[in-house]
């Protein structure tokens, strides 16, 4: 899905990227796709480091796709500023992250569930990205024209055990510092499922599940790129162009 969602917003630039890498679990997908969208004479691909480095030559490529890995950084100012560094002048960065409202029914199930059992909360989820704050990572990157926008899919499962399993199997079980170190019990994991089961499921019982993906671009600086006109220096009014729309 995100790797056709990539090659969509690329065949709408009319640019093309003689160097490009691609960062993701699993890049091979992504890298296939853009072979197709073509314009590409070098695709690199890589696997997200366990850490927060990225270890890229400086101003290598002429863009760089980052594909749901932005979530798993913690010092995300910092991974972007790496990512730039290893553009081209001119050169794009794209990235997804799961951002904002994922799995917020999962997330109010935990906490509810937690409450009910102990009277209190630990920290469970690490903090998701708003679609607004990824524009201004963008250029305290030091990136140029951000743009971003969120992509929201409801899917849906049979249970809320089968969704806590997958969630588990791609390895995104809760990774917080501050997170209770006491085992969690089959009667808590069975009162998160009851909660879910009672405030999101569908008539014919299978539950939902909200994921909402941020897409954001921004540019390295170079001098061809479009710049921003001084504060007063426009030649007509907006009342005036609004009058007339009128």
């Amino acid at each position: 899905m995100v790797a056709a969602e990539l090659g969509d917003r690329l065949s709408m630039i009319l640019k093309h990227f003689p160097k490009a890498l691609v960062i993701a679990q699993n890049p091979q997908v992504a890298a296939e796709t853009l072979r197709l969208v073509g314009g590409f004479e070098i695709l690199d691909v890589m696997a997200p480091n366990d850490g927060d480095e990225v270890k890229l030559p400086d101003s290598d490529y002429d863009a760089i796709f980052s594909l749901l890995d932005l979530h798993c950084v913690n010092d995300v100012p910092g991974h972007l500023a790496q990512l730039a560094r290893g553009l081209k002048p001119d050169g794009l960065l794209l990235v997804a992250c799961f951002a904002g409202d994922t799995l917020f029914e999962l997330r109010e199930s935990w906490l509810q569930s937690e409450i009910e059992i102990t009277g209190g909360v630990s920290p469970r989820v690490a903090p998701m990205i708003g679609v607004r704050e990824l524009g201004g990572l963008m250029q305290r990157a030091g990136l140029a024209l951000p743009v971003a926008d969120l992509d929201r899919t409801i899917v849906r499962y049979a249970d809320a055990f089968t969704l806590m399993g997958e969630v588990k199997s791609f390895g995104y079980s809760n990774p917080l510092q501050g997170r209770s170190a006491k085992l969690v019990s089959k009667k808590f994991i069975s009162k998160v499922a009851e909660h879910y089961q009672s405030h999101f499921s569908d008539e014919d019982g299978r539950v939902r599940a909200t994921l909402e993906i941020a897409w954001a671009m921004a540019w390295k600086p170079h001098e061809s790129q479009p710049k921003p006109l001084k504060p007063g220096s426009a030649s007509h009014r907006l009342a005036d162009i609004l009058k007339d729309q009128a």
